[in-house]
């Protein structure tokens, strides 16, 4: 398979070997990322982004790549992440294959691609590549880690694994450990690739991907990326024009199945179907809990382990995969130990991707937050008056 790595991306070479959390290790490794504005001569206003299952490194233009990222309106000059004032970075997640190591990477041992021969993968491992990644960069202590989805558990794994390493916390639709729903719905979508003949245990290439298995699991996933209620309003129940039926009696036949088949026809050669599986198990093995290799360390004590200054966590009321009450145990778990942790739950109609698209109600909140804080300076970051 083919590495879909945008042409801005960069990358740092993580420790040969690099270990594993589940008894595995990577020898020649990397990490991409990008980066966005000037880091200051004390590297004191470093932000890191980490991202969700799919997006690369290339959050918004920048002069290496002037293409739009998928972040484009909340990462700019003057936007909400504002690059005039902070030094922003974005790695994409070990495993991924745009442009970090992951099982569509070349295996340096073999020669060959890493396919199922690459280690299980992680929530920690991912989090602990970012931070190799931070450290390569010189910056001692970040300003701010932001996470989105996914990227909100690594933010997690990231603090708790690496204490000091970050000051402050933006934590956006995400979770502190996987849900059974979500587990079932990962769990079908796995299953769809498996069952692809073509997926042929981990063994495809570009002539023979497992296209239908991975339809139907982007199909799956964005079902639940969005809301009931965004559907409804989106699409109601039109139906397609008879010159848009595909003649299959049991084809196509509402507007909102030919928007889901679009768009999984448009990712589905976009991402390496191994590199979902392993980022996929690995959201749903994760508990912070278990990250302290303590029996007897629970969600909510991991939580109050993790020292920061402040955090904002936001949560959409119609999110259905990562729902609102896995960010207010997030702000409690924080606030128990110490953390200024403020809860913000939005009323967004667009569920989980809400923070993708609904940039009216998440923009200005991340704005306020970010606006609040100082660099770090002399170890500290502090607060404005």
């Amino acid at each position: 398979m083919t590495e879909f790595i945008p042409p801005g991306t960069r990358f740092v070479d993580l420790p040969s070997p690099f270990p594993t959390r589940r008894d595995g290790a990577l020898q020649g490794a990397r990490i991409a990322y990008e980066t966005w504005g000037t880091l200051d001569a004390d590297a004191g206003n470093a932000l890191l982004i980490v991202t969700g299952l799919s997006p690369d490194a290339h959050a918004a233009a920048n002069e290496a790549d002037p293409s739009p990222g998928w972040w484009e309106a909340m990462i700019g000059p003057g936007k909400p992440i504002d690059t005039d004032r902070w030094f922003v970075v974005c790695v994409n997640t070990l495993g991924s294959c745009k442009g970090s190591t992951g099982p569509a990477s070349i295996n340096p041992s073999t020669g060959d691609l890493y396919r199922l021969d690459f280690p299980p993968l992680s929530i920690e491992d991912c989090a602990d590549a970012a931070a190799h990644v931070v450290r390569a960069l010189g910056i001692a202590q970040l300003a701010c880690i932001v996470g989105n989805s996914m990227g909100g558990m690594v933010a997690l794994a990231f603090l708790l694994r690496h204490p000091g390493l970050a000051r402050n916390h933006i934590n956006i639709s995400g979770a502190a450990r996987a849900l059974p729903f979500s587990i079932a719905i990962r769990s079908l979508q796995r299953e769809a690739i498996r069952l692809d003949p073509n997926w042929n245990n981990g063994r495809y290439d570009d002539s023979t991907y497992p296209e239908s298995g991975m339809r139907m699991a982007r199909k799956l996933g964005v079902i639940t990326y969005r809301s009931a209620l965004e559907w409804d309003g989106r699409f109601g129940r039109v139906r397609l024009d008879s010159d848009r039926q595909d003649g299959d009696p049991f084809g196509l036949e509402f507007e909102v199945e030919s928007y889901l088949e679009a768009h999984a026809r448009r990712f589905v050669r976009r991402f390496d179907p191994n590199c979902y599986l392993y980022l996929s198990r690995a959201m749903d093995w994760f508990d912070i809990g278990d990250c302290c290799d303590d029996p007897r360390t629970d969600t909510r004590s991991a939580l109050a382990s993790i020292r920061l200054d402040k955090a904002l966590v936001i949560g959409v009321h119609t999110d259905i995969l990562f729902p609102l009450q896995q960010q207010e145990e997030v702000a409690e778990g924080l606030s128990a130990g110490g953390v200024d942790a403020r809860f913000l739950p939005l009323e967004s109609p667009q569920g989980h991707d809400a923070f993708l698209v609904d940039i009216e109600r998440f923009g200005p909140a991340v704005r306020s937050f970010l606006d609040a804080l100082e660099p770090v300076r002399d170890g500290a970051a502090r607060i404005r008056a």
